[in-house]
């Protein structure tokens, strides 16, 4: 069969929008000292023997000591730890210090407060391209119960959040909107008064019914990123849930794009909407994102990183 040669940015942004988990894989070198790196690529493989695997690049600096330790362990990450698992995605020199672990019962790093983690032996190492597949023989694990962090399109979120949100707004009146960006400006109805694109919650997939709106409205290929805000309005009696959002190249046809710092400098129809520019503006220039819960008044923003 021949090889078909791809953009490998392309190819890579397509295998993201499987949404994932994230765990750190740890294990130790021949002196004794914890290693690990932070993964995505994990799932199950077996019940009987019971059976995982954890994909790994080969230009990893973990690579020698992963392959050749004859043992690992699988954190999977809690969605209160972002922190960790950006601290393992990054060339620190003692990712360590930054967590509370024990050793497992089979020797490897084990964290405190992930959702889950699995303690095993190496099973076999398969070559895979530019990556190697590790199969692991579960020696111990534990489930703790709490939520998984997850991982998609380059972004953190957290799935029990989400699905709550939505949840309750589905149950009253719900409007759904978007931020939707393009090379850092955003999309605005309106020339006297700013409003973000919205429309009407109907029955059925809220992203669905959300980015069907917005292809009509745009004529633009519109990407439906996370949620970004849910919040009830005392002024029209309203749950409002706001994803962010990402528009393919073209003239819209309706709307127009502006920079949100200019933006800020017009009028918009709410103090919701004039806030959720402000926020977006503060969080885009420090890459760093949160979902808001609350009213238009008051209310808690849950961080969520932009990127691992």
């Amino acid at each position: 069969m021949s090889e078909t040669s791809f953009d490998a940015r392309a190819l890579r942004d397509a295998f993201g929008a499987f949404p994932t988990g994230v765990t750190v894989v740890t294990t130790h070198d021949a002196s004794g000292l914890p290693v690990g790196f932070t993964a995505n690529s994990f799932t199950s493989v077996s019940l009987d023997p019971p059976l995982l695997l954890v994909c790994l690049a080969k230009t990893s600096r973990n690579f020698e000591t992963m392959t050749k330790a004859g043992k690992f362990a699988v954190n999977i990450l809690s969605e209160t730890q972002k922190e960790v698992s950006n601290t393992f995605a990054r060339p620190v020199e003692d990712r360590f210090a930054a967590v509370e672990w024990k050793p497992g019962p089979e020797g490897s790093p084990i964290f405190a407060d992930v959702a889950a983690w699995f303690d095993c032996y190496t099973e076999q190492v398969l070559d895979a391209g530019d990556h190697v597949i590790m199969t692991g023989r579960v020696g111990a694990f534990e489930n703790s119960g709490k939520n998984g962090l997850g991982y998609a399109r380059g972004s953190y979120f957290t799935p029990a959040l989400a699905g709550k949100a939505v949840s309750a707004a589905a149950e009253g009146e719900a409007q759904l909107s978007a931020v939707i960006e393009r090379d850092g400006d955003l999309l605005f109805l309106g020339s006297d008064t700013l409003s973000l694109p919205a429309c009407a919650m109907e029955s059925g997939e809220p992203v669905q019914t959300l980015r069907a709106h917005l292809e009509r409205l745009t004529g633009l290929s519109i990407s439906i990123g996370f949620l970004y805000s849910v919040y009830e309005s005392r002024t029209d009696n309203r749950q409002h849930i706001v994803y962010r959002a990402n528009a393919s190249a073209g003239e819209p046809a309706a709307g127009r794009f502006l920079a949100p710092a200019a933006a800020l400098q017009e009028k918009f129809d709410s103090a919701a909407t004039a806030d959720i520019v402000r926020r977006f503006d503060l969080e885009n220039s420090i890459g760093n994102f949160g979902v808001y819960f609350g009213n238009e008044i008051a209310g808690k923003v849950h961080p969520v990183s932009r990127k691992a």
